[in-house]
């Protein structure tokens, strides 16, 4: 059981070699809220603290100016890359 003040994720990752990208492999993963289930997967070991950032600023946790401009620049770039839905998410699995 999780207590109010407390937050339990699920980091896994390891590192990955791709056919296009031979000798120079490249930290992938993914993060999970064990409370919520919600889960993330990232391409790099950034991706870890941008998800797990809005969690600690729903406490209070103040972060510098470029800390927030970068985790707004890798949202952007990472939401370029999703292709459009036309279904219901359900519909996809």
């Amino acid at each position: 059981m999780e207590h109010r003040d407390t937050h339990s994720f699920v980091v896994k990752v390891w590192l990955e070699e791709t056919v296009e990208e031979v000798g120079r492999a490249k930290w992938r993963g993914h993060v999970t809220h064990v409370a919520s289930g919600e889960r993330r997967y990232f391409e790099s070991l950034t991706g870890v603290s941008t998800f797990i950032r809005p969690y600690l600023q729903r406490w209070g946790v103040k972060f510098s100016f470029v800390e927030r401009l970068r985790d707004f620049v890798v949202e952007r770039v990472r939401s370029r890359g999703k292709p459009k839905r036309s279904a219901p998410r359900e519909h996809l699995l």
